[in-house]
């Protein structure tokens, strides 16, 4: 249908056929959000059929479709079934947008038992002590025998975790997220797919919307993704990779069972696919199941962050990546310079070999333990299996919006976060919230955050 036609037609967007350049999907893309971002697509506005979009525009209907799943997934406009599509009420923000609001118990950005960061402040000083600390402050990129001490400590450690690996396939890194971004820049480019669950860690949407990567999300039950939806995936679309957080899901606290894992395992070994094993919560595998890296080592790229089960502050994570993509992988971390401060890898190394990791490991799951008992109390139908997980999962009623779910919790003095924020494309049928019952600085403060949100719920 010709274009002129739909000149006069009454539409909420009318975007210039003239500023679209190839790729068309994606330049639309670009004006849709520019438009919402700027006010001139007000929250709540409905947006034209994309039929009609694209009759009005003269392209493929295909086109329009994604440019819309690309607007989805960056969380600024959301379907609704059997009404359309509108203009969330609420862009996403990345967490590290939220600030803390003293005026609110928070259960929304995960502050993994602040309480214990008294420890590392006394290896910290006890190391500021030493004799050699005036070469924790040097920088020099070819500290190779820094780097291999560190490596070796790194390797150790793993060994805790069921990860057996060389030496040369480890590599080190400012955090988890750090990781990511050097995966991200070694094995993707623009377009790519990545399949991941359907509710995922919201700073790797981020990422994957800064890297121009395309999210496919899996269906999942309570053992993790579901093998029949991947398979019905791979023969619809192209994936490159899959992404999984195995242990405790964020944000939906799921753990893949070792059924489930060697099944996934098999599959990817089969589709000669690549895994992100994103094993942050390794040290809460309550049934202590193999990781992905064991199973298929030379289809893994496995990334141990350690800001969750030590200290965020300390921004350390070791990769495994397998021989055949290490050089490619270390040309990267070479190139963005992403050497480990000595003081952080110090520090790190010094509660390892103490063996106050340990500890702090220990003391935290016991926290959770109880944390986690108190969340049953109120909320025993969503209750995570897994004692020590440091977040819930609590379904909302299938009426409620999560964002203005959030809104109403942090009127009454709870900061929150809904499912919307960890979701990848489309619409979902019922939110939830996610509970970070590790973040307050008590168990009466957790207490009374768990009875306002109890409180709320027939409100909503």
């Amino acid at each position: 249908m010709s274009i002129n036609s739909f000149e006069n037609y009454p539409m909420t967007w009318k975007p210039d056929r003239n500023l679209l350049k190839t790729p068309l999907y994606f330049h639309l893309a670009q004006l849709l959000e520019q438009d919402i971002r700027a006010g001139r697509l007000p929250f709540g506005t409905q947006l034209p059929p994309q039929r009609e979009l694209a009759d009005f525009l003269d392209i493929n209907l295909s086109t329009v479709t994604r440019a819309f799943k690309i607007c989805t997934q960056k969380g600024l406009i959301h379907a609704v079934i059997g009404k359309g599509t509108f203009v969330s009420s609420q862009p996403p923000l990345p967490l590290s947008a939220f600030k803390k609001d003293d005026t609110c118990i928070r259960l929304s950005v995960l502050c993994s038992y602040y309480q214990l960061n008294h420890i590392v402040s006394d290896v910290s000083r006890k190391l500021m002590q030493s004799q050699s600390v005036d070469q924790l402050f040097e920088f020099d990129a070819g500290q190779t025998e820094q780097e291999q001490k560190q490596k070796i400590t790194a390797q150790n450690w793993l060994q805790k975790f069921q990860v057996q690996t060389s030496v040369d396939n480890i590599l080190l890194a400012d955090g988890t997220q750090n990781a990511l971004v050097i995966a991200f820049l070694t094995l993707f480019k623009a377009g790519d797919k990545i399949g991941v669950d359907t509710f995922t860690y919201t700073n790797f949407i981020a990422l994957a919307n800064q890297f121009q990567i395309e999210l496919v999300p899996l269906k999942s039950d309570k053992e993790g993704i579901l093998i029949q939806d991947l398979v019905k995936t791979l023969k619809q679309q192209e994936l490159k990779t899959l992404y999984l957080v195995p242990t405790s899901n964020n944000p939906t606290a799921v753990s893949l069972s070792m059924k489930r894992r060697r099944q996934l395992a098999e599959l990817i070994v089969k589709k000669q696919l690549l895994l992100i094993e994103d094993d942050t919560y390794a040290f809460i595998n309550a049934k202590d199941t193999a990781p992905f890296v064991q199973l298929i080592p030379q289809h893994t790229i496995y990334i141990h962050g350690l800001s969750k089960s030590l200290f965020s502050g300390l921004r350390v994570a070791y990769m495994v990546v397998p021989n055949h993509l290490q050089p490619q992988f270390t040309k990267t971390a070479d190139t963005l310079n992403t050497h480990i401060p000595l003081l952080n890898a110090n520090i790190v190394s010094e509660l390892i070999v103490s063996g106050k990791a340990d500890e702090v490991i220990e003391r935290k799951k016991a926290l959770a333990k109880e944390r986690n008992a108190l969340y049953r109390q109120y909320f025993p139908n969503s209750a995570a299996a897994n004692p020590y997980v440091l977040f819930q999962w609590l379904p909302l009623p299938e009426h409620i919006n999560g964002y203005d779910f959030e809104e109403l919790a942090k009127k009454n003095g709870v900061e929150i976060l809904c499912a919307e924020r960890f979701l990848v494309g489309g619409a979902t049928e019922q939110s939830a919230l996610r509970v970070a019952t590790c973040s307050p600085d008590t168990t009466e403060e957790l207490e009374q955050g768990l009875k306002l949100l109890k409180k709320l719920l027939p409100l909503a």
